[in-house]
This record gives structure tokens, sequence and C-alpha cells, in this order.
């Protein structure tokens, strides 16, 4: 278990608000690693980078998302690739750029993702993306030449991609699942941490997929917007998207306000909100979001924290979540992390700083 989750728990009995705050702002020592070890691969010092930017040697804690944006930034001038040297060819410096004017002027969401997926085929050559529909599921599929890549270019390849589809459509498009082709890293808990979906390693196929519904999305960007898009990338492009506003953040904030063994149920919540629960439930889907989600995501929130800075069983934390049964909890806590409350919290304890 790596640091990053040691300060998402310390910062947990704060506030929930705040927790999704720090969550979606500070990025995993982890993954600063592996973009240096892009310099590293090439022969390059990692040094002057991390100097002109005011970090450490050896980065040992989470940095922020502008951080995080300024470093790859710096990497892509050093190598001229903003891929990290991970692509078949290099993604030259202002490709993302043209990528973002490529897609701008598209009709909706489903239009967009297949022009970005033949301009980065382009652009790397390898891998290749394509957009497969099946099962109510728009899935990203990746095919490599050769053997897997490492879990660092397939996340890569995934900001770039999740993180303009969201900008072009002004909201959070939310992750069903996440394959990765190659075998677990050794910072798995980050990954899953980052992308708040299920995440499975050593997969056939390397794919992201959402609900296949976004994809008749309008497009509602200008080319004003684009401008200042591209001044904040790819910070902004860093941040998984969430509600500031809108209906699923009422919801989220109601909840918030009692525990979870207490929370009502649809129904009683569209009463409480005066509107019908299918208005309700169809005003939530146009956001991308549902109820069981919402609910869902704060659950985890809440077990990570208590697994993580409470001694109490895992029998109280499933009551305390309002899981009528423990072994729900357990089949809810795997779906999250891949491992059972028991494991995450021996192996968190067993990396905690002395």
């Amino acid at each position: 278990m790596t640091k990053v989750l040691h300060c998402f728990g310390q910062f947990c009995h704060c506030g929930r608000k705040l927790v999704a705050d720090i969550d979606r702002r500070m990025i995993a020592p982890g993954f600063v690693e592996e973009a240096l070890d892009s310099l590293r691969r090439m022969g390059r010092p990692t040094g002057p980078v991390l100097s002109s930017l005011g970090l450490p040697a050896v980065v040992d804690q989470p940095v922020s998302a502008e951080t995080y944006g300024a470093l790859w930034l710096a990497i892509a001038r050093e190598l001229d690739d903003e891929f990290f040297g991970m692509g078949g060819r290099p993604m030259r410096s202002g490709s993302f750029t043209l990528l973002c004017h490529c897609v701008l002027h598209a009709r909706t969401l489903g239009d967009a993702l297949r022009r970005a997926l033949r301009f980065l085929d382009v652009m790397l050559d390898d891998p290749r993306g394509q957009l497969v529909v099946r099962d109510g599921l728009a899935q990203i599929e990746l095919a490599d030449a050769g053997g897997p890549r490492s879990a660092f270019a397939y996340r890569t390849y995934w900001i770039l991609i999740h993180g303009i589809i969201c900008w072009l459509v002004g909201r959070r498009i939310p992750i069903r699942l996440v394959d990765f082709r190659c075998a677990e890293p050794k910072q798995e808990a980050d990954y899953r941490l980052f992308f708040g979906a299920p995440v499975r390693f050593g997969q056939p196929i390397s794919r992201l997929g959402f609900d296949s519904a976004m994809l008749e999305l309008p497009i509602m960007r200008t080319e004003q917007a684009l401008k200042q898009f591209l001044r904040g990338a790819p910070a902004n492009i860093l941040v998984r998207y969430r509600y500031d506003a809108g209906l699923a953040s009422s919801v989220r904030r109601r909840l918030d306000k009692v525990s979870p063994s207490a929370w009502k149920n649809f129904a009683d919540l569209a009463a409480d909100m005066r509107m019908p629960p299918s208005t309700l439930r169809h005003r939530l889907r146009d956001e991308g979001q549902s109820y069981a989600g919402i609910k869902d995501d704060i659950r985890r929130d809440l077990a990570i924290d208590m697994l993580l800075n409470t001694s109490k069983t895992i029998g109280d934390i499933a009551a305390q979540l309002g899981y009528s049964e423990p072994s729900a909890f357990f089949r809810a806590f795997r779906k999250w992390m891949s491992k059972s409350p028991d494991a995450f919290r021996r192996q968190s304890s067993a990396a905690a700083p002395s």
C-alpha cells in the first residue's frame, strides 16, 4: 500500500467534501516515478527537470495535479514526445493541441471519440485504439503490435482520451471498467483509486468502458473555450471530473448529512426533493449518474477511512455503512479494490511509515 492511501485516509475524517477535493487533485508519487522513468530510459538525467519544478530528487509524497501537469510538459519538451516515449513513434510536442482542434467540431461525443482514436493511431502508430459498443457499454480497446505495454502507458492513453471527452461534453463520464493487458504493477492500489472503477490486470486486452448512452451527448465547446482549456492542460485532464453543481451534487450533500444506515430509499429521496422518482432518475442519468453509484462512491471513501484510521471490526464497518450482512460489504469492497477489507488493512498497516 502506498503513501497516497495514508494521505487519503488521514483527511477523510475532515469531511468528505475535503476528501474529494484532495483525492481528485493529488497524484501519487509512484506516478511521478513512472513519468521520470521515461527520461531514464533515454539516458537523460532527472535532476534538472525536478529542480526546475521545485521538486526534491526523490519524490515520496503526493503532488498536485498542477505540479504533475508541469512535470508532464517538462518531460515532453525534453523528449519531444507527449506520450513519454511509450508509443510506436513519438507523439511530437503540439500533438495534443491538434487533437483537441480535431475533435472540437464533432456533432456528438461518439463522433469526437472516433476522431480522437483515429488521430492517435496516426500519431502513435502503436498502440491502436478502437471503439467497440456492446452490452450497453462503449469500450475503447487498445491493440499492441507486440507484447503488453506498461500499466503507465495504458493509463496515460486513458487520461488523454477520458480527459478530452469529459471536457467536450462538460460533465464527468463515469468509468465502468478498466482492464490492463499487462501484469499488476507494484503500485496497483494507486491505479484502482485513480480510476474509481473496477480495475483488472493481466487481461486479454486493454480497455476502458463507460455507458454507451454517453456517445449521443452533444459537443458543447467553442474555439474560445478551447483556448482556455489548453492553457490549463494537461493538469486539468488529470482531475477526475466530478460534479460541483447539479442534481448529483445535491444528492451527495443530502447523503453526507446522515449515516449510510439511515439513507432513504429512492422514492423517499425523490419525495424529499419534490419530484417524481422517474424525473429524478432521468435527470441523474442525464448527468451520467445514478443513486446507487453515488451511494457506492461515498461508501467506498468511508470504508477506506475506517480501515486505515480505526480499529473497528469488519462487521462493525459493514453495519455502519448500511450493509445488512458483512458478506455484502466484502463483495462491494472486492469490486472497489480487488482485495478483501482484511487484506487491504493488513497491507496498509505493513506499508505505514514509521
